[in-house]
């Protein structure tokens, strides 16, 4: 009896706990990959991305996002020894300035792409012609449309983007918040 090919490992299924992009968590249900995004009060334009590691029980934080009111953003990564360099975030993620999405390149060489599909964000290789998503993100759904939450949303990321994943949550939020600012000027124009 023949075996076909071994079956492809599953999506990692990061949930949200709130619907925000300044406060919140990414966590997978075995806590492997468990990410806290936090805006502190007193330091209200930076944006600390902390990752924790269970099983060495150590907290790093891995990016930080600063967004000061008439200034350009910027984005720091950090390593667990020292702090990285400041840079735009048009440099980190090249946008385009009629869509949503933008590109933006691993250390291995890798490059990504934003896009959106059914309102929705969607990652895919720069590459790839079938333009395959490797991490996709599913909104939140409630009863009825109205009462409580059903399912939260999650950001559902393949294996093989795995190594990329501090990257692709910080360009996630700046992709996410990006879009929720586009529909506030949007509604201001209206009026």
């Amino acid at each position: 009896m023949s075996r076909g090919a071994p079956k492809p490992p599953p999506p990692h299924k990061l949930t949200f706990a709130t619907n925000s992009v300044r406060n919140t968590t990414f966590a997978e249900d075995n806590n492997k990959f468990y990410y806290e995004i936090v805006t502190r009060f007193w330091h209200p334009h930076l944006t600390k991305i902390n990752k924790y590691d269970y099983e060495a029980r150590v907290v790093n934080c891995v990016a930080e996002i600063e967004d000061q009111p008439q200034k350009d953003v910027k984005v720091r990564f950090n390593t667990p020894d020292a702090e990285g360099e400041w840079a735009r975030a048009c440099e980190f993620i090249r946008t385009d300035s009629t869509a949503i999405g933008g590109t933006f390149s691993h250390e291995d060489g890798t490059e990504f792409r934003w896009k959106t599909h059914n309102r929705c964000l969607q990652l895919v290789k720069s590459d790839d012609e079938e333009e395959i998503p490797v991490a996709e993100y599913h909104p939140y759904k409630r009863h009825f449309g109205v009462w409580r939450m059903s399912q939260r949303a999650f950001l559902e990321v393949k294996p093989e983007a795995s190594a990329a994943l501090d990257k692709i949550i910080v360009s996630y939020l700046l992709m996410e918040r990006r879009r929720r600012q586009s529909k506030i000027r949007v509604k201001l124009e209206t009026n």
